[in-house]
């Protein structure tokens, strides 16, 4: 399989814009791949919508991003694009080769990330804090945290709060990769297996692979040519 003729599509979690992946894009842009980085509907620094786009809005314009016309096309998914990204190979399992969850998982039916969650919008603050640097915010920069806290957009609150429905089972069946960031594989497995909250989905994927790179929740950050490579293993298969 030739760079050329694979897309590689970048989507970033909550908060953040295409801008998120500048380095990993770079990168395997570099090595030939047709590389496509998402600024999602509602993640726009001035967007008139926020308050009112839906995970459904956010899921048709990833699969608006999806060529057909490749001959592979992998889907890379960090955090919170979880829910959107679910619901594309839920929706459209044939145009979507290999997904890979970046320290996130795919959401379950009837799942939502805060099913109370009231809020037009989430903001950054609302969820990290400097207590946090040591945690999931793990070896980034302080300039790098500071271009986090500067550019970070509010997330529309209805993708936080809105529940998933999803309705075939062939998104099973489509090929991924668990990039397990925060925390090793073996305990991602142990709480899927357990059924705990946004892992609990995974059992059910019949064709997945777990793969550790240890750092905090942003690895497009901390170790983007690690993950670069890692999305470029995936798109070579």
């Amino acid at each position: 399989m030739t760079a050329e003729k694979t897309q590689i599509v970048l989507v970033p979690g909550f908060w953040l814009g295409e801008w998120a992946w500048e380095e990993v894009a770079r990168s395997l842009s570099g090595q030939g791949y047709a590389v496509s980085a998402l600024t999602l509907p509602g993640r726009g620094h001035d967007d008139p919508n926020r308050a009112v786009v839906t995970p459904q809005d956010q899921a048709d314009a990833i699969i608006a991003a999806l060529d057909p016309s490749a001959h592979r096309r992998v889907l890379a998914v960090h955090s919170g694009a979880a829910i959107p990204g679910t619901l594309v190979i839920d929706q459209r399992p044939e145009l979507v080769d290999h997904v890979v969850w970046v320290d996130t998982a795919p959401s379950a039916d009837g799942s939502a990330m805060d099913p109370d969650f009231s809020s037009e919008v989430l903001r950054l603050e609302d969820r990290y804090d400097d207590e946090l640097a040591e945690g999931s915010m793990r070896d980034l920069t302080d300039e790098q945290l500071a271009t986090f806290r500067e550019r970070a957009v509010p997330e529309p609150g209805p993708v936080v709060s809105t529940p998933v429905s999803l309705t075939d089972d062939a998104r099973h069946d489509v090929p991924s990769t668990v990039v397990c960031t925060t925390f090793p594989s073996a305990e991602f497995r142990s709480y899927a297996e357990q059924g705990v909250g946004f892992l609990k989905a995974l059992p059910d994927y019949r064709a997945l692979t777990y793969v550790d790179l240890p750092t905090g929740h942003w690895p497009m950050w901390s170790r983007p040519e690690e993950l670069a490579s890692l999305l470029a293993g995936v798109a070579a298969d």
